[in-house]
């Protein structure tokens, strides 16, 4: 997609050097209007096929990221600087997701039909919303795209994407292979910085789905207006650690704040423990954390201005214990966004560090005196997207599971997750589901069709 000249290109850069790699489009108005168009131009057509045939084409596209595995796996390393192994595996990820979703969408069952009303028969039609304009955050640029995009296209919807403006490559190629399957248009890639974003929004879509922060979800939310919005917004999810949890607790945890270099919105953030258990949980996280090195195990943080908010929460901590790790990046590699795995204790339960979602390698540890006060410390951020547990009563597990507020919980694991399992935010993260069947309810809408079979009034009440 070509723009004007007048508009300057995006500078990108390598997060694991911090060295040029490279500008991208900033698309702008008739970039962004010719896109929704397109888009517009092309419902007819996919819309019109059957769940059937769009699942063969959906499933081609995942042939297409399995064929090409290398290929993408380049580009996310280059954008993100996601070690090799981590890159693998979303791939993997995506491919399933258009393959869940391709079947899916076949395997729909409507609201009550039949003969609801007497001398009437009556249906539901499940349809398209019509474009969705999609945004996506650079933590999983690939994998982000295909958690909205996959149910929006098996729904009968065409989709423009906007990805983040520092990992636009990935995505570009998710576009051209899809438009050499699904049909031209279908899904195209819209580049560009937050302006794009915002014009996309304002734009003659009729869904808009993000995933980002609080703040621009809020914009994009006052921006739709009436129209439909799916808003996944992060979250500062708690942990909550109790003295009888499972041995591999500290590993697993210290596992999943690193991943991605804990810029995930459903990572472990809050570790809470009670009285008894709280120096155990501290000796035991910072020995977990000092294992995980930056550069080896997990790679760089995405960009300056993230580094710089990791640097600014941690500065600003009154943590009377910081506890960190080493950094190991490679040769050429100095004056990458690397930032050390950390462990923040013996802080105020009001500490930036806790009430603001870090988006980094680090947690924090705070104690509390008794159930209820741990599940009220879970609880005392807005965001409410994700939590753990950690016991090897299994009972007592299930019941806390239950209490916390939070769209998805897990007991002894963190960041589990698979297709056929729903993902979503409450309170200030958001609102929507992406993942499982349930997902293809956002994108589609119910339409009620009555017949009157026989002579007589029209009007039944």
């Amino acid at each position: 997609m070509s723009t004007s000249s007048s508009t300057p290109p995006i500078d990108l850069t390598d997060p694991r050097t911090g060295a040029p790699r490279g500008t991208s489009v900033r698309s702008r108005q008739p970039e962004v209007l010719a896109a929704v168009a397109a888009g517009r131009a092309a419902l007819p057509a996919w819309s019109g096929l059957t769940p059937k045939d769009r699942g063969r084409r959906l499933d081609r596209l995942a042939g297409l990221v399995e064929e090409h595995a290398a290929e993408y796996a380049a580009r996310e390393r280059v954008g993100t600087g996601k070690p090799e192994a981590e890159v693998a595996g979303e791939i993997e990820q995506v491919a399933d997701l258009f393959r869940f979703f391709a079947t899916a969408a076949r395997t729909r069952t409507a609201p009550a039909a039949g003969r609801l009303v007497a001398g009437h028969e009556s249906w539901v039609r499940w349809e398209p919303v019509g474009v969705v304009g999609a945004v996506v955050p650079w933590n999983y640029p690939l994998l982000m795209a295909a958690w909205r995009c996959a149910p929006a296209l098996a729904a009968g919807n065409t989709v423009v994407v906007k990805p983040a403006e520092t990992t636009p490559d990935s995505l570009l190629l998710l576009a051209e292979h899809a438009g050499s399957v699904l049909g031209p248009d279908v899904l195209q890639c819209l580049t560009g910085d937050r302006e794009t974003g915002r014009l996309l929004v304002g734009a003659a879509v009729d869904m808009v789905a993000f995933t980002g922060s609080g703040r621009a979800g809020a914009d994009v939310a006052a921006r739709a207006g009436t129209r439909r919005v799916s808003l996944e917004l992060g979250g500062n999810a708690p942990a909550i650690v109790l003295p009888d949890a499972p041995e591999d607790t500290w590993s697993s945890l210290a596992e999943a704040v690193t991943y991605n270099a804990g810029q995930s919105c459903a990572a472990p953030a809050r570790v809470i423990t009670l009285a008894e258990n709280y120096e155990a949980a501290v000796e035991g996280l910072a020995a977990a954390l000092r294992s995980r090195v930056s550069g080896r195990d997990f790679g760089p943080l995405n960009n300056p201005d993230q580094a710089e908010r990791y640097d600014r929460l941690v500065a600003s901590s009154a943590a009377k214990r910081n506890l960190v790790a080493e950094i190991a990046p490679g040769p050429g590699e100095e004056a990458g966004h690397w930032r050390p795995a950390r462990l923040l204790a013996d802080l105020p339960d009001d500490d930036p560090a806790v009430t603001e979602e870090v988006f980094g390698p680090l947690l924090t540890v705070q104690r509390a005196d008794g159930i209820e006060a741990a599940l009220a410390l879970a609880g005392s951020v807005p965001q409410a997207l994700a939590a753990s547990v950690w016991t090897t009563d299994l009972s007592a597990g299930l019941e806390l599971a239950a209490a916390l507020d939070a769209g998805e919980t897990w007991l002894n694991c963190h960041l589990v997750q698979t297709a056929e399992l729903p993902h979503g935010g409450r309170g200030a993260s958001g609102h929507g589901t992406d993942l499982s069947t349930l997902a293809l309810q956002e994108y589609q809408r119910p339409k009620t069709v009555t017949v009157r079979l026989s002579s007589g009034a029209g009007v039944v009440r």
